[in-house]
């Protein structure tokens, strides 16, 4: 019996992540397809315009957790996930029927409900592993984030043979039919192998029983992480093909290769993530993540400067008259004073792999021949030049280190989830999944607000220090709180004993 247990959770698991990995592709199909539209004018749509398009579906997805996540309490894995999946197939197949924004934004309303198939998928699987093997069950589950990858390095591809290069613009619609088969075809595989389960006794419950766990303050704390982790991953993900293009001036097809670099891998290192907290609990694996990703956010805070700077001058030693200017020597009266001459040209603009700034100080003359002097007036002043390069490669390993342990961390938070509340995975994975989703769709608008208001590429970055920050003192805050409940507890009953 209980090899049959183990083989049924293994085949439901592979059946999740496949589905979750398509349903995810279509997810996120949009990013590719309208800007695809856009910049073959296909499509004549101003940047709120593609911004709203791009984020709908996002939305979608997002809200939908909640309710999907406690339909799969009351009926079951299999049933919800293949309503979900055949219903965004339908919705997927009408996109490429659709004819300007408004057709566009409906469609995208629609299909958007596959990224709520997360919420089913975790509430699903868990109810086939024991509690010491969730983690890695769902962090497995979780690897179908790679399905944003697929879409990006896939789709443009497909993109360019389907319109023979832009001779055929109109081929595009054959991509929606494509994903629309994808869905198909997984979903019939699904109703085949997958077995139905539901969560015990969630057919006995009302719905305010299960809403019940949303009232405790640690589902939320829950959320907020996950915001972090998944919600900064997916802004990331669409945020860092704009910010390569401005910030070193790539072209397009390298900055897709970049951003597709950190999502992928933070993908994959989601199973690896589950794996780590079973072994040493998901607390602290989340102490090491935000940790590691507090510190590297606030590294690449610096941006990338060229400033002149006020730098040490020269003040007159006594008065007098000014008799002699050049550029490396002033002099007043009797008294000659040397000045540090500006580096070259070349020298002034240091590049190449340069990794931390560069500073370079010089000093000019503030005063004119027959110009009276006195004592401690300025003779020269000082300049400091200030160069940090950012370089590329060294800001790509950070982000990509971001990427992997924020993969790792995504695993962590959903292992806290059946620990504390076993049978109510799909609420609780529900809300966390939509404050998580709703991260992927607010931070890119954050981050453009900020970017308008300061002028900075690097603000994002600032914005996730903080929120790492505001996530590690939370969690420490409520771990003692906690110690303190269960030293005052083991006090009390001591003293009855």
């Amino acid at each position: 019996m209980a090899m049959s247990e183990k083989s049924a959770g293994s085949r439901i698991l592979l059946m999740n992540t496949l589905a979750f990995t398509v349903c995810f592709a279509v997810w996120t199909m949009y990013g590719v397809l309208i800007t695809f539209l856009v910049d073959n004018r296909i499509l004549i749509l101003d940047k709120s315009q593609v911004g709203l398009l791009i984020g709908t579906p996002i939305l979608t997805g997002s809200v939908m957790r909640l309710p999907i996540g406690i339909l799969t309490d009351r009926l079951g894995g299999k049933a919800v996930f293949l309503g979900v999946m055949l219903f965004s197939a339908g919705a997927v197949f009408l996109t490429s029927f659709a004819s300007g924004f408004t057709a566009l934004l409906v469609c995208g309303l629609l299909f958007g409900i596959s990224g709520a198939s997360f919420a089913s998928g975790i509430a699903y699987t868990s109810l086939f592993f024991p509690k010491e093997k969730q983690g890695a069950a769902l962090g497995l589950f979780g690897m179908g984030n790679v399905g944003a990858a697929l879409t990006t390095l896939g789709a443009p591809t497909l993109l360019t043979k389907l319109t023979d290069g832009g001779k055929n613009p109109e081929g595009w619609r054959q991509l929606p039919m494509i994903y629309a088969g994808m869905l198909v075809v997984v979903a019939a595989l699904f109703a085949i192998f997958a077995v139905n389960k539901k969560s015990e006794g969630a057919g006995q419950r009302k719905l305010g029983d299960m809403l019940k766990p949303l009232r405790e303050v640690r589902v939320w704390r829950f959320g907020l992480y996950y915001f972090l982790l998944f919600g900064g991953f997916v802004a990331l993900a669409q945020w860092l093909v704009p910010y390569y293009l401005n910030v070193y001036g790539m072209s397009l097809a390298t900055a897709g290769f970049l951003a597709t670099a950190f999502s992928l891998p933070s993908a994959l290192t989601r199973a690896a993530g589950g794996f780590v907290a079973d072994r040493i609990g998901a607390r602290t694996t989340l102490y090491w993540v935000l940790s590691g990703c507090t510190l590297i956010f606030l590294l690449l805070t610096a941006p990338r400067m060229d400033i002149h700077s006020p730098g040490e001058g020269i003040m007159a030693v006594s008065g007098g008259s000014v008799t002699s200017v050049a550029p490396d020597k002033v002099i007043v009266g009797q008294k000659a004073y040397d000045l540090k001459q500006a580096p070259t040209a070349e020298a002034a603009q240091p590049e190449g792999a340069l990794i931390l700034p560069t500073f370079q100080s010089w000093q000019e003359p503030a005063v004119q021949v027959g110009q009276t002097v006195k004592k401690k007036e300025l003779v020269a002043r000082g300049v400091t030049h200030v160069y940090f390069q950012a370089n590329q490669w060294v800001f790509t390993v950070l982000v990509l280190m971001a990427g992997l342990l924020m993969g790792v961390g995504m695993a962590a938070v959903y292992k806290h989830i059946p620990v504390y509340y076993p049978k109510d995975v799909g609420a609780v994975g529900g809300i966390v999944g939509v404050i998580g989703g709703l991260g992927g769709f607010v931070c890119p608008i954050i981050f453009g607000y900020f970017l308008k208001l300061v002028g900075v590429w690097t603000t994002c970055w600032l914005f996730f220090a903080v929120l790492a920050i505001l996530c590690l003192v939370w969690m420490h805050a409520s771990i003692l709180k906690t110690g303190r409940e269960q030293d005052r507890l083991a006090s009390q009953t001591k003293a009855q004993v």
